[in-house]
């Protein structure tokens, strides 16, 4: 009985959708909308490299796994990392190319459906491709070491696996509640809110059933992340649920508690007809929407144009020796890019002052470029995170 896929059921609401859930999903879509108002694409397209970086910190971070943003930083530009850090780096790094491809999918219009095996698989390989060799284990508790295949779920023959008390679907019945998970998402995504709830219930069923030897939390909220861009909830990638995971609401342990709570089994006619408890998949929905709502409130704040111009403003006035550049700085965060020619005419000011004044936000990493003579573009260093984006990684306690 316990074997078949019917073993994850309930996978959603059918009959009707709770008022809570409901509400929640309809406060979400409403702070979403507000996400990157008035942001030029391009500014708007470097903030979201940003909430990648951001994404894949608190990601690891929930695995236990602390790496430093700015070891991120090195790891994605190719540079040399200290021998101790580099392992944590890279796995980051994995982390920031998958979503990469996501995002670059999405805007294509050539994503997969988020619960599909196919797309899961593709999720498992790519960051598991790009994975340094000291993850791409399993250490059993007798020392046996099992490499990890990228892209590989659990099969016939594979060892058996426990995560704490729970002990997931058998290894050769992983293929059958794949396929019963996937076909039951795609009804619960015919309706708006459906969408936007069942990113809740599958991101618990999938971690349910554990498809994959390894990787599977991180799967799951790439996943999520994918889910949140087809229910049109993404915000052009300028929110991250895995903030508000390890995070949580009042407290960090809240995550594994919620995840552990919604294992519970059915306690009774009154609670739903499968083999989970309705009652508990109910509660851990509306902790992880409310999750989202905080993050998406949170971003859309943070991201707002007027706010991130004033923080923008006070910081270049703080730190470049010229009463022009915080001008300069506006200007191109609401133009996204700027000609360098065209300086002189946002500021008002002579060639040869707007080359200088160029120069030195460029030196100061506040403006970037692809080579000495096309346009610029604002960049936001991490250096000064801080002041640019308060509490963004408030949870980054090691020092720089």
């Amino acid at each position: 009985m316990l074997e078949t896929p019917s073993r994850i059921e309930p996978c959603f609401f059918e009959e009707h959708i709770p008022a809570e859930l409901a509400d929640l999903s309809v406060d979400i879509q409403r702070e979403a909308v507000r996400l990157g108002q008035g942001l030029h694409p391009d500014s708007a397209a470097e903030l979201a490299d940003l909430v990648r970086l951001m994404n894949c910190y608190y990601s690891n971070l929930i695995e236990g796994h602390n790496t430093r943003p700015r070891d991120i930083e090195k790891a994605l530009a190719g540079a040399e990392l200290e021998e101790e850090t580099r392992p944590l780096a890279l796995e980051a790094r994995a982390h920031v190319i998958v979503q990469r491809e996501i995002d670059k999918m999405y805007r294509n219009g050539t994503m997969p459906r988020p619960t599909s095996v196919g797309f899961l698989t593709w999720v498992h390989k790519i960051f598991y491709d790009e994975m340094p060799a000291k993850f791409r284990v399993i250490e059993h508790p007798d020392g046996i070491q099992e490499p990890i295949i990228p892209g590989r779920m659990r099969q016939a023959g594979d060892p058996e696996i426990a995560v704490g008390r729970h002990h997931p679907p058998s290894s050769g019945r992983v293929a059958a509640f794949m396929d019963h998970f996937d076909k039951r998402f795609q009804i619960a995504a015919r309706s708006s809110s459906g969408r936007i709830i069942a990113i809740a219930s599958a991101h618990h069923r999938f971690n349910y059933i554990h498809p994959f030897p390894d990787g599977n939390g991180r799967v799951s909220r790439l996943m999520s992340h994918a889910m949140a861009l087809s229910a049109g909830i993404g915000g052009d990638g300028l929110w991250s649920v895995s903030r508000g995971l390890a995070r949580g609401l009042k407290d960090r342990g809240e995550y594994k508690q919620m995840m552990d709570h919604a294992d519970s089994p059915r306690r009774g006619d009154r609670d739903g007809r499968g083999n989970l408890s309705e009652a508990a998949l109910k509660t851990f929905c509306a902790w992880f929407l409310n999750v989202a709502l905080d993050q998406v409130t949170f971003s859309a704040k943070l991201f707002d144009l007027g706010g991130l111009d004033q923080r923008y403003r006070r910081l270049v006035a703080d730190v470049v020796d010229d009463k022009r550049a915080p001008d300069l700085i506006s200007a191109v965060l609401r133009h996204g890019a700027l000609d360098r020619g065209e300086a002189q005419f946002a500021l008002k000011t002579s060639e040869r002052t707007a080359r200088n004044t160029l120069r030195q936000l460029t030196a100061a990493g506040f403006l970037t470029s692809a080579s000495p003579k096309t346009p610029v573009r604002l960049a936001f260093p991490l250096d000064y995170r801080e002041r640019l984006f308060p509490n963004l990684f408030a949870d980054a306690n090691l020092p720089e």
